[in-house]
């Protein structure tokens, strides 16, 4: 797993600190919009969920089949 610099368009990626990152997730209902998913590392602390989480919306996902 890599961590790239996204400020910076020449920086190399630098390596995570734990290649084996486990995560949780949880889905969020939203009735004024797509639903979405949050995953975040699994052992986070409060304060680093702040910063370290994806979200992903209804649209992001596809069948696993089509990728076969």
């Amino acid at each position: 797993m890599t961590n790239t610099n996204t400020t910076d368009p020449d920086a190399e990626p630098v390596p995570s600190r734990d290649a084996s990152l486990e995560l949780d997730s949880v889905t969020i209902q939203n009735n004024d919009g797509p639903n979405e998913c949050a995953m975040f590392p699994r052992n986070a602390t409060e304060m680093e969920l702040m910063t370290n989480w994806i979200a992903a919306y209804d649209d992001a996902f596809v069948r696993l089949e089509s990728m076969r």
